[in-house]
């Protein structure tokens, strides 16, 4: 007769595996809360920044048309083609042909709220199609920063009747500032431009990665292959993992200590704001290279040392390359925090006004983050709009940036 056991679901048991569901129920929900509140903030930020900055992509301007014909303005191709073809125009009185031009059209209220610089557009016109001299031709200048925000509903309250009234008139409307991607810094809302800090950005860029990424491969190479394994190299692999959690603003005071004590004339230059993000960027890149070489399978080196590969063969065409994938991820990551960075470059001088396009590494120029931080402390509302603007063009460079290393990377990925 055998023994009767005892029931395994007692009263006990089920309460505790009802505890034990209930907590895992308890812990999908915080864990799904915290996506959904994630999802939430970026969305908002997303949204927030896009309502903001589509304003920014616009400018508020005048319609002025000039008939070339009365103005008594002379030039041809070839004198247009050369150097000084606008001061040359200016010479001639094209500021007070288009002053009188907009008088003509807006009445004397209405052109004196025209942009101090805006004869420069109809003048760039003339140097690009001469042949509007022999016509009338139809410009959208821009307006003056006062009558812009009088648009807006918001500076002098003076001015909102004739905004206005001009805008009734279909004298004045926002429209599609294409010059804001081709202008740079400054001092009007109604003026800036992004194209001088985002050509700033890419040239640092480049220096940063024309430093970083060889010299950051090379060396987690040596130390995850080569290396020996004593104290020395213990306290350099220490070392380089505090130096990914050392602050940013720390290599910006090294890189005014070193950089610039050895190229006192290169200062705000992207050379020298490369060379600052370089050192914050290689030991991101040396620590995910590491990781991604001590992920390679030991089999494969083996398999190429039996079949007679030398150490650096197996090196530069086995693990490499299989390492690779995970060597550009490293360097997306640290390269996008290279992008966005502003500390460093401030402490080396690159948060001057610069009214120009860099020519070059050595020309001074700034970078869109410090552009961006310069226009967020201005208090006038057309700042506010184009510092959403460029932060949007910010993203938009950075996902390109990034798109750019993911499809490498894809292209690199090998399975084994």
């Amino acid at each position: 007769m055998s023994e009767r056991t005892a029931p395994t679901r007692t009263a006990v048991f089920e309460k505790r595996l009802k505890k034990r569901y209930s907590s895992e129920r308890r812990f999908k929900a915080l864990g799904m809360g915290a996506i959904l509140f994630s999802v939430f903030v970026l969305a908002f930020l997303l949204v927030t920044m896009t309502l903001n900055g589509i304003g920014g992509f616009q400018r508020t301007e005048l319609t002025v048309p000039i008939d070339f014909t009365q103005t008594g303005i002379a030039a041809n191709a070839e004198t247009l083609a050369q150097s000084g073809a606008v001061q040359s125009l200016e010479a001639q009185g094209l500021p007070e042909v288009v002053q009188f031009a907009a008088q003509q059209r807006v009445g004397d209220e209405g052109a004196a709220e025209l942009g101090s610089q805006a004869w420069r557009l109809v003048a760039n016109a003339i140097v690009a199609d001469p042949t509007i001299l022999d016509r009338e031709v139809s410009f959208d200048l821009p307006a003056s920063e006062d009558l812009s925000a009088a648009y807006s509903g918001d500076g002098k309250a003076a001015l909102q009747p004739l905004a206005q009234r001009l805008a009734e008139q279909g004298h004045l409307s926002n429209n599609f500032d294409e010059g804001f991607l081709t202008r740079s810094d400054a001092t009007d809302p109604q003026e800036v431009g992004i194209w001088g800090a985002l050509k700033g950005s890419i040239l640092t860029m480049i220096i940063t990665l024309a430093l970083a990424f060889p010299i950051g491969v090379l060396a987690a190479l040596y130390l995850e292959e080569y290396a020996p394994k004593n104290h020395w190299t213990d306290v350099i692999e220490v070392s380089i993992n505090n130096l990914a959690a050392v602050p940013s603003i720390i290599f910006g005071l090294l890189g005014l200590a070193v950089f610039l004590w050895l190229f006192p004339n290169m200062r705000s230059a992207p050379l020298i704001g490369g060379m600052t993000l370089a050192l914050m960027t290689m030991p991101v890149i040396v620590i995910a290279g590491r990781n991604a070489i001590k992920a390679v399978p030991p089999s494969i080196r083996d398999g190429a040392l039996a079949v007679g590969a030398s150490p650096v063969q197996v090196v530069f065409h086995h693990v490499l390359p299989l390492a690779l994938p995970g060597i550009l991820t490293g360097t997306i990551i640290g390269m996008a925090r290279a992008l966005g960075e502003t500390a460093p470059l401030l402490m080396i001088g690159m948060r001057a006004f610069v009214a120009t396009p860099p020519d070059g590494f050595t020309s001074p120029a700034t970078v869109l983050p410090v552009q961006i931080f310069l226009w967020s402390d201005e208090i006038d509302r057309g700042f506010v709009e184009r510092t959403s603007a460029a932060i949007i063009v910010l993203l938009l460079f950075l996902l390109l940036m990034n798109g750019l290393a993911i499809y490498l990377r894809n292209r690199f990925e090998k399975s084994w």
